[in-house]
């Protein structure tokens, strides 16, 4: 592609219709120093009202340029399951429709390409530009816009652009690029029903409530609430028994004590604000409805009741939404110190403090947002990082280690164990192994569910975490699109045309991977 093209493309950037942003220009920048690394162009920089975009010239066929363009303009979501492969995948403004157009390469033709655009109100999402290897004399770009391929001002575009004596080629794809099913809306998480048996089957024989028929009862009529919950209705309230209150009040008065010297600052700091708003006290159980209010205000979270485990792609997808997937059942009385699975104590004590902190509210949507549609091999790398940090992350304070993960707030040895500089600490002599918290190693990194992690990653604060994150998710993921969430509309924008699969259960094989860990565990044990 000449260098006049390129300098058009950007020149008439501004003419894209109203509400365009500013390129993803770490995406940009990196593709761009990779093609001057190969071909030792100068760089053309343009400063307009999208921000200052560093581009390289690239005349090296073989090499390919994207440019990402996100529209934050039009708002509205079809909830729509589509799953059979089509140029646009969904109505309303969510529909992408995928045009490519192959241009005489001189001056101007983009120009007129984008001035069609602009003509019919038709909105770009998304333009790739590639060379012609077999011809110095056109190009092709792979255009995405708002809209479905049949809607009239689409209609109209292609006309326009067939028409154009600048276009020498023009075609709507057949298929678009087929992903694995993620929810467009919020209201598709209603789907979002299959759970682990309390965890690959920790309701079993040893099982504090196992023998309970009382309890077993209690478990199901909370678990068919969750089952019949929609989005929409508000949260059921439950009527804890004396009994059960008297079990969170003794998880309450230890974990009290222990989070005063070994939680964060943000834990302890919104720890009041939950006391004063949501009812939180040794003597009540709070109702997941007040939680999701007051976490609504403060960072854009909701609570969402759920009936046991879910699978980790399930789980992360529904934090795109700014949504925490909530247990409303507590451990057996027998022992009250003691849960082989998540229950409202390590809920509620936990995970939803950090929750109404701004930095970890927008770290945790961005795992939720990198895991639409991600293959899963990637699924499995961002499950480890959460693993290592929402469940049990340590943070530098002071000098001191500070517990932010939820695995962490809700165990009294574990947290003492993970935090202490001196031993014995937390019933044991020996020390965890603590590494600069790094998304490539703690992505692939193995850990144990039911025992004291032995190694533990540490970041500097939350907003670090944040910014490691962020980078981890936009540059080693490989996701089949950018997205955006519109909070206005609860629904995901995405910046292309992509086909989802039909929405299948992974539970299965993530209960085989767990006992392939544990079997491979006790082999290890024996072994020794």
């Amino acid at each position: 592609m000449s260098a006049a093209t390129y300098r058009t493309m950007l020149q008439t950037q501004k003419m894209l219709a109203p509400g365009v942003r500013r390129i993803a220009q770490q995406r940009v920048r990196g593709m761009a120093q990779s093609a001057a690394s190969a071909c030792h162009q100068p760089s053309i920089t343009m400063d307009d009202t999208l921000g200052r975009i560093p581009v390289r010239v690239v005349d090296d066929p073989s090499l390919f340029h994207s440019e990402f363009i996100t529209n934050s303009n039009r708002t509205n979501s079809s909830t729509s399951t589509s799953t059979t492969p089509s140029t646009s995948t969904t109505t309303g403004s969510s529909a992408r429709t995928s045009i490519e157009v192959q241009l005489a390469d001189e001056q101007g033709s983009l120009a007129e390409v984008l001035r069609l655009f602009d003509h019919r109100g038709v909105n770009m999402t998304r333009i790739d530009s590639k060379p012609d290897p077999t011809s110095f004399t056109r190009c092709s770009f792979k255009i995405d816009c708002e809209g479905d391929a049949a809607d009239p001002p689409v209609q109209a575009l292609l006309r326009d652009l067939q028409l154009s004596a600048r276009c020498m080629a023009v075609e709507v794809p057949e298929r678009v690029q087929e992903v694995e099913w993620f929810p467009r809306h919020i209201s598709d998480l209603d789907m979002t029903t299959d759970t682990l048996d309390g965890g690959t089957d920790l309701i079993n024989d040893d099982h504090p409530g196992f023998h309970d028929k009382a309890y077993l009862a209690r478990r199901e009529a909370l678990v068919a609430n969750a089952k019949a919950y929609r989005h929409g209705q508000q949260i059921p309230r439950v009527a804890y028994t004396p009994e059960e209150v008297q079990t969170w009040g003794v998880v309450y008065d230890r974990l009290k004590d222990l989070s005063a010297r070994h939680a964060c600052r943000e834990y302890r700091e919104v720890m009041p604000l939950l006391e004063a708003h949501c009812g939180f006290s040794r003597d009540n159980v709070p109702q997941l409805e007040d939680i999701s209010a007051f976490l609504k205000e403060r960072t854009g979270f909701t609570l969402r009741p759920v009936a046991g485990l879910l699978s980790a792609r399930d789980f992360l997808n529904a934090l795109a939404f700014r949504v925490f997937f909530s247990t409303q059942y507590i451990r057996h009385h027998s022992k009250p110190l003691y849960t082989p699975e998540p229950d409202v104590c390590h809920e509620l004590l936990g995970h939803v403090p950090l929750f109404a902190d701004p930095d970890f509210a927008d770290f945790s949507q961005k795992i939720g947002l990198a895991s639409l549609g991600a293959s899963d091999a990637d699924i499995d790398r961002l499950a480890n990082n959460y693993w290592f940090t929402v469940e049990f992350g340590l943070c530098q304070e002071a000098g001191e280690l500070k517990a932010f993960g939820a695995g962490l707030l809700s165990s009294f040895g574990e947290m003492e164990y993970a935090c202490s500089p001196v031993r014995p600490a937390g019933g044991v002599e020996h020390s965890p192994e603590l590494k600069p918290f790094d998304p490539l190693v703690a992505g692939v990194q193995p850990y144990p569910i039911t025992e004291y992690q032995p190694c533990y990653f540490v970041v500097q604060s939350l907003a670090d975490l944040k910014a490691k994150m962020g980078a981890f998710c936009d540059e080693e993921v490989a996701s089949p699109f950018h997205c955006r969430h519109d909070p206005a509309a609860d629904a995901v924008v995405t910046d292309r045309a992509v086909a989802r699969l039909d929405k299948t259960s992974t539970l299965a094989a993530q209960a085989e991977k767990q006992k392939a860990y544990f079997q491979e565990k006790l082999a290890q044990e024996r072994g020794a």
